[in-house]
C-alpha cells in the first residue's frame, strides 16, 4: 500500500479504487454521499475532492474522499479524514481489500469477453470486507426490499441502540418491540439469528472456516435465510469469494451470457467477478 500519514488523515495512491462504485453498489447499505458544501465537507482540512462519504464498519465511523490524479491516470488521492494510523492499518486497510491486487484480477477475468467488457464498465469496485454479524443482518434485511428503505431499516435500528447492536442485545427483542424498525416479516429473522448466535447454537466464526456447502447449510438453519442471503452473508460477511449470490439481475447474466456456466477464469473468485457483473448488467439495460 502506498499511503502516509498527514496529520490525523491517512492519504492513499490508489488505483482500481472508486468510491462511488464501491460503497453505492449494494454490497454494504450505511454509507452515504456528501456534497461538498456540507458540514462533513467543511471539517476535510481544506482538501480538494470529486466524491466523499460517510460511513461505519459496525461502529468504527469513517469520512472518506476520493479526488482523480490527472486526466488520464488510473490513480486517485483516497483521504480518510481523522484517522489513526493503527484504525487505518487494523480496520479500514482490510475493510476496503487494500491489500488485493485488482489490476492482476481484472487481468484475470477478462481472458472471457462479457467479463472483460463488466471490468472495464465499473473498474473501481472493490470488495468489502464486512463484519460477519452486521453484513448477515443486513442482508436479512435486505430481502424483498430496495435500498433506500434497507439503509432506513438499518438507521433505525443503529440509531435506537447508539451503533449497530450485538446479536445477544437482539436476542432480547420481540417482533413488538422492534416494530418501530418497520421491518415487516424480517424482524422475527434477525431474532432468531440473534437468539442462535446468542445461545451459541451457531458461531459465525465456526461458519467462515467450513467447507461452503456446510457453510450454507448451516445459515439456512435462521428462519428466513435462504440460498441468497446465505451467499451474500457468506462472501460479504467472510470474504469467501468462492461465493456466487444469485438474484434476478445474475440470473439474467447467467442465462444471457453463461447458459453453459460460469467461466474458469473466475473459479475461486465467483464473488467478486458477480460485482462486476452485477454493476454492469443493471445499469446497461437502463
Amino acid at each position: 500500500m502506498n499511503y502516509k500519514v498527514n496529520g490525523s488523515d491517512i492519504v492513499l495512491i490508489q488505483r482500481d479504487f472508486d468510491l462511488d462504485e464501491t460503497l453505492d453498489c449494494g454490497q454494504a447499505f450505511r454509507w452515504e454521499r456528501i456534497n461538498k458544501d456540507s458540514r462533513e465537507a467543511v471539517s476535510m482540512s481544506g482538501i480538494e475532492f470529486d466524491k466523499a462519504y460517510k460511513g461505519y464498519r459496525l461502529n468504527t465511523p469513517l469520512l472518506i474522499s476520493q479526488r482523480k490524479i490527472g486526466k488520464n491516470s488510473d490513480e486517485s488521492q483516497i483521504t480518510l479524514h481523522n484517522t489513526s494510523e493503527g484504525d487505518f492499518l487494523e480496520i479500514w486497510a482490510d475493510y476496503f481489500d487494500l491489500e488485493t491486487d485488482y489490476s492482476a484480477l481484472k487481468r484475470e477475468f477478462s481472458s472471457d469477453d462479457t467479463m472483460s467488457s463488466a471490468c472495464k464498465f465499473a473498474p473501481g469496485i472493490r470488495m468489502l470486507k464486512q463484519d460477519k454479524w452486521e453484513a448477515l443482518c443486513s442482508f436479512i434485511i435486505s430481502q424483498n426490499n430496495n435500498i433506500p428503505r434497507i439503509k432506513g431499516i438499518i438507521s433505525r435500528l443503529c440509531g435506537h441502540y447508539g451503533g449497530f447492536p450485538s446479536y445477544d442485545e437482539l436476542a432480547e427483542e420481540s417482533v413488538e418491540s422492534l416494530a418501530f424498525l418497520r421491518a415487516g416479516f424480517r424482524a422475527k429473522y434477525l431474532i432468531d439469528a440473534a437468539k442462535k448466535l446468542s445461545e451459541g447454537e451457531l458461531d459465525l466464526d465456526d461458519i467462515a472456516s467450513m467447507d461452503l456447502e456446510s457453510a450454507r447449510k448451516s445459515l439456512m438453519t435462521i428462519k428466513g435465510v435462504g440460498p441468497k442471503v446465505a451467499e451474500c452473508a457468506l462472501l460479504y460477511g467472510m470474504y469467501r469469494t468462492d461465493a456466487f449470490p444469485i438474484d434476478v439481475w445474475i440470473k439474467r447474466v447467467m442465462a444471457e451470457y453463461y447458459p453453459n456456466g460460469l467461466p474458469d477464469c473466475i473459479k475461486g473468485k465467483e464473488g467478486i467477478a458477480q460485482q462486476y457483473l452485477f454493476h454492469y448488467i443493471r445499469n446497461i439495460e437502463k
